[in-house]
C-alpha cells in the first residue's frame, strides 16, 4: 500500500466521523405547546433576520396563517403567466389576509416558506405566544452579525441604529432585494433549533466581509404602479421599541387588498391576529386556543363574512368553497387598481378621497333604477254565455 493511501485514508475516516457527529449533535426541535428559550429562538428566526424591516414584518405576521400561505404558493404555480400588475389585480380576488395575498410579489420568499412547512407553522406559533422575544431575538442576530463585520450597508440595503435597534430598509424606495445567505455562514451550526430545510446558496464574499447575496431585485413600480411613494407607505413594519407590528391600513385599502376585517381603513394600527384565516390549524398552546376560540366559531358560523368587502353586498350571489363564500362572477382582470398603473397618481387620489380605483362599482352602490309605473289594470273578463238546456223530453202522460 502506498503512502498516499495509507495518509489519505485515515484523513477520509476522521472527516466521516466528525460529519456523523455533527449529525448527531443537530438540535431537535420541541413539542410545539413549549415555549422556546432565547437560545431556540434566535436559531429559529435566523433564516430571516437579515431580511429588510418591510419584508420581515410581513412574514412575521404571515406566518400565523400557514395554511394560506400554502394556498398562495400553489396558487402561484398554477398562474405562471401572470406577472407585474395582472399578478396583483388577480389574487385580490382571494380570499386570504393580505400579509399573505402581498406576497405573492416575493416568489422566492413563498417558496422558502413552502420548503419547510413546519419551520414556518414554528415561526407563526412563536411569533403568536411570544412576540416580544421574538422581535427580542432577531436584534439580538443582527447586532451578533453587526460585531463580528458580517452586516453592513450595501448598494441594495442600508443598515442604520434608531435608538439601539438595528434598521435595515432597502437603499432604492422602488426596488428591493431580498438576502439570500445560510445562517451557518453568520453564526454557525444551530445548536438549540433546527434551521429549515431550505435551499442554501453557495457562499459569495461581498464588501464588508458579508457572506451573503441577494435575490433578483424586485421593482415595486411592476406592481403597484407609479403612485407608489417608498418603503414608508408599505404594509407591514416593525416597531422594534414597543415589540409589535404595525400595519398601513391606506396600502391594504389603497391597493385593493382584503379589507373584510379591517376596521379603520386609513392610517396605521398595531398588528393583531385574525383568526378567521387561520383555516382549522391548530393554535400552540392552550392559552392561544382560549383566546382565539370564540372568535373561530364566529367564523365557521358565518363564512360568508370571510368575504372580500367588495362582494358582501346584497344580492351578489356567492357558491361555496369549503368553508368559505366565493362570487359566481369574478370581475374582469382588466378591471383592476394596476389597469392602466401608469394613471397611479390617479389612482391614489380616488382611493385617499374614499373611492377605489375600480371607480363607483367597487366604492359606492350603484345607483337604483327609476320604479317602472304599474300596469294598467286589466278589463274584467265577460261573463260566460250559459250554454243552451236541452228541452225536455215529453213524458208519456203528455202523448195521450
Amino acid at each position: 500500500m502506498s503512502l498516499k493511501r495509507i495518509v489519505v485514508f485515515p484523513l477520509l475516516l476522521a472527516f466521516l466521523a466528525g460529519f456523523a457527529t455533527l449529525a448527531a449533535q443537530e438540535p431537535v426541535a420541541p413539542p410545539p405547546d413549549q415555549a422556546l428559550t432565547p437560545d431556540q429562538l434566535q436559531n429559529l428566526v435566523a433564516p430571516i433576520a437579515l431580511y429588510p424591516d418591510p419584508l420581515l414584518g410581513q412574514i412575521l405576521a404571515a406566518s400565523t396563517y400557514p395554511l394560506e400561505v400554502v394556498e398562495a404558493w400553489q396558487w402561484l404555480q398554477k398562474n405562471p403567466g401572470l406577472t407585474g400588475a395582472a399578478l396583483t389585480a388577480a389574487v385580490q380576488q382571494e380570499n386570504w389576509d393580505p400579509s399573505v395575498q402581498a406576497l405573492v410579489v416575493f416568489p422566492d420568499v413563498l417558496k422558502q416558506l413552502n420548503a419547510d412547512v413546519n419551520w414556518t407553522t414554528a415561526l407563526g406559533n412563536a411569533f403568536l405566544s411570544q412576540q416580544q422575544q421574538v422581535m427580542e431575538a432577531v436584534q439580538v442576530l443582527r447586532q451578533q452579525a453587526q460585531q463580528a463585520g458580517k452586516l453592513a450597508s450595501t448598494p441594495q440595503e442600508e443598515v442604520t441604529e434608531d435608538q439601539g435597534a438595528i434598521d435595515i430598509t432597502p437603499t432604492n424606495p422602488d426596488v428591493i432585494y431580498v438576502p439570500q445567505y445560510n445562517p451557518v455562514w453568520i453564526w454557525g451550526p444551530a445548536a438549540y433549533y433546527p434551521y429549515p430545510g431550505w435551499y442554501w446558496p453557495q457562499q459569495t464574499i461581498l464588501v464588508g466581509g458579508m457572506w451573503f447575496g441577494f435575490y433578483p431585485p424586485i421593482s415595486m413600480g411592476f406592481y403597484f404602479g407609479y403612485g407608489w411613494h417608498g418603503w414608508a407607505g408599505w404594509g407591514w413594519h416593525p416597531a422594534w421599541g414597543t415589540h409589535t407590528i404595525i400595519v398601513n391600513n391606506t396600502f391594504i385599502h389603497r391597493y385593493n387588498f382584503n379589507e373584510a376585517r379591517v376596521e379603520n381603513l386609513r392610517g396605521t394600527t398595531v398588528w393583531a391576529h385574525d383568526p378567521a384565516h387561520r383555516m382549522g390549524v391548530p393554535y400552540a398552546t392552550p392559552a392561544l386556543r382560549t383566546q382565539y376560540r370564540a372568535n373561530v366559531r364566529t367564523n365557521l358560523a358565518a363564512p360568508a363574512e370571510r368575504m372580500p368587502a367588495q362582494y358582501r353586498a346584497p344580492g351578489v350571489p356567492t357558491e361555496r368553497m369549503g368553508d368559505r363564500a366565493v362570487p359566481q362572477n369574478v370581475p374582469s382582470a382588466n378591471r383592476s387598481a394596476f389597469s392602466g398603473y401608469e394613471n397611479g397618481n390617479a389612482t391614489q387620489v380616488h382611493s385617499d378621497h374614499g373611492y377605489s380605483s375600480l371607480g363607483p362599482a367597487r366604492s359606492q352602490p350603484a345607483p337604483r333604477a327609476e320604479p317602472r309605473p304599474a300596469p294598467a289594470p286589466r278589463p274584467a273578463p265577460a261573463p260566460r254565455a250559459e250554454p243552451a238546456r236541452e228541452a225536455p223530453r215529453p213524458s208519456g202522460k203528455d202523448k195521450r
